[in-house]
């Protein structure tokens, strides 16, 4: 039940479209879960920011673009996989006709969420509660699931 996550950067300079293709084939073999991307951009004091053959603009967006869809495919596969199991999430928000949650799996504010349907809304709960719902659906970034009530609430 490990779900296994990294952050990669794209167009750091210097970087070749071989690097590129490297780390695609890299990110098909190593079919992480939760995958985070983000195009080089100099910070102030860095090193870095000096290296020799910085990567164009246009270029760090086009791979950035192409490297998540990458991802998109297989994280919807690796959250396909996860239909079925029922588990504790934890209540991040609380809507009339929803909650958004995460489980162990997914980082706050980094990865989606587990969307959790309501058929009215609730008042026995809190944001901060852990609530145990079965995954019944998901798509390239977020699950969703069905809340389990206890047998005397309903």
């Amino acid at each position: 039940d490990l779900i296994i996550r990294s952050t990669f950067i794209v167009g750091f300079p210097g970087e070749t479209e071989a690097d590129f293709e490297q780390l695609l084939q890299f990110l098909d073999q190593a079919q992480l879960d939760r995958v985070g991307a983000f195009a080089y951009s100099p910070v102030a004091g860095a090193t870095a920011n000096t290296l020799p053959n910085p990567v164009p603009e246009e270029i760090k967006q086009a791979r950035l673009e192409r490297f998540m869809a990458v991802q998109s495919e297989i994280s919807a596969d690796r959250l396909a996989a996860r239909i079925g199991q029922t588990l504790p999430v934890l209540i991040d928000e609380i809507h009339d006709d929803h909650l958004i949650t995460r489980s162990y799996g997914e980082a706050p504010e980094i990865d989606g969420v587990v969307v959790v349907p309501l058929a009215m809304p609730v008042t026995d709960i809190e944001v901060g509660d852990f609530v145990e719902v079965t995954l019944v659906n998901s798509d390239a970034h977020d699950l969703y699931g069905e809340l389990i009530w206890a047998d005397d609430e309903a």
